[in-house]
């Protein structure tokens, strides 16, 4: 389910707002320029490459690049491999890299295709948990502090878009606040 979880920064436990409703939740954060918006969700086999992901969403993939200049376009996918006795540390590290506040010199948009994970964006003096599921496209301004995580046993496949090749580049804050606030496995239990 997509929520949000609006918290104070110095206190996670200092609940403001917590709530599924789309309306509420595009309302809370447009003001600070995060757009969410819903795509219908296509057919896929569940080992869809790169290149059957971007044909099934070509039209969105094709329109969300032409109205925000974006050039470049990939697809991510984790999911748990139990059989693959590399899986946790591979799991730890993917996690690991983006549970950091950072921020980036160009927009994060995401297409969630499956799965779920969460962004949290640290605005004023408040954090926004923003869990993302299948059919989600989230677009995070550029500057915009944040974190990302996708939980202790990672299952999601998003639609990536930047503005260059490089694509993601984090500058991070050194701020430890990621450490203090719920992780999406606490938020959704």
């Amino acid at each position: 389910m997509t929520l949000v979880q609006v918290m104070a920064q110095d206190d996670r436990d200092q609940v403001v707002l917590r709530t599924a409703d789309r309306t509420e939740i595009a309302d809370t954060l447009r003001p600070f320029g995060i757009q969410l918006d819903r795509w219908p969700l296509r057919e896929l086999p569940a080992d869809a490459g790169q290149d059957a992901v971007l044909a099934a969403y070509r039209a969105e993939v094709d329109e969300v690049c032409r109205a925000g200049g974006y050039r470049f376009v990939d697809v991510v996918r984790l999911v748990p491999a139990p059989e693959d006795p590399e899986w946790p540390a591979r799991a730890a590290a993917a996690r690991g890299r983006f549970l950091d506040e950072h921020r980036h010199t160009e927009h994060e948009v995401r297409f969630f295709v499956e799965g779920r994970g969460c962004f949290y964006l640290h605005l004023g003096d408040k954090v926004y948990a923003l869990v993302c599921e299948a059919g989600d496209l989230v677009s995070v301004p550029a500057g915009t502090t944040h974190w990302f995580d996708m939980g202790a046993q990672p299952h999601f496949c998003a639609i990536r878009f930047f503005e260059r090749e490089d694509g993601w580049i984090g500058d991070f804050t050194g701020s430890p606040i990621a450490s203090t606030m719920p992780t999406l496995d606490e938020l959704v239990g």
